[in-house]
């Protein structure tokens, strides 16, 4: 290991920690304000290839054991369904419902079926970028 592999590894830990948080905030606040499901991802995805630069591919697939390209199956399901639920109850396609969820700490959350379809594109973004990144590195 060079000497500038342990800082580089040291500075990534925190700068990882703040984009994939910073990923998270687009995420949640995508529907109130310009973001969502897919710029968050791309945020998202600019953490993981600042893990995958930064650290042996070893020690990522210890990290992260799961395979990227399931995640755009999962995603694809999720948003999907979405789509599809409302029209099993008589409702229009891709027509949302708002409620509210109640937990002891946190009073009262809003709860919307935008940011559940949200997130499918978030997991089916992710899913193909990281999927095309790890082919073209030969690490798929």
């Amino acid at each position: 290991m060079r000497e500038n592999d342990l800082l580089l590894e040291q500075i990534s830990k925190i700068v990882i920690v703040i984009i994939l948080t910073f990923g998270f905030y687009i995420f949640f606040n995508g529907h109130h304000a310009p973001g969502g499901g897919f710029v968050g991802a791309l945020v998202f995805t600019s953490g993981f290839i600042l893990m995958f630069l930064t650290f042996d591919a070893k020690r990522i697939k210890a990290l992260l054991p799961f395979e990227f390209h399931k995640l755009i199956t999962i995603g694809v399901i999720i948003s999907f369904s979405v789509l599809i639920i409302p029209t099993l109850f008589g409702h229009h396609l891709l027509e949302h419902e708002d409620f509210y969820i109640t937990l002891p700490l946190i009073e009262e959350i809003h709860v919307s079926s935008v940011t559940v379809f949200e997130f499918g594109i978030l997991l089916t973004v992710v899913g193909v970028i990281m999927t095309i990144l790890l082919a073209i590195s030969g690490d798929q």
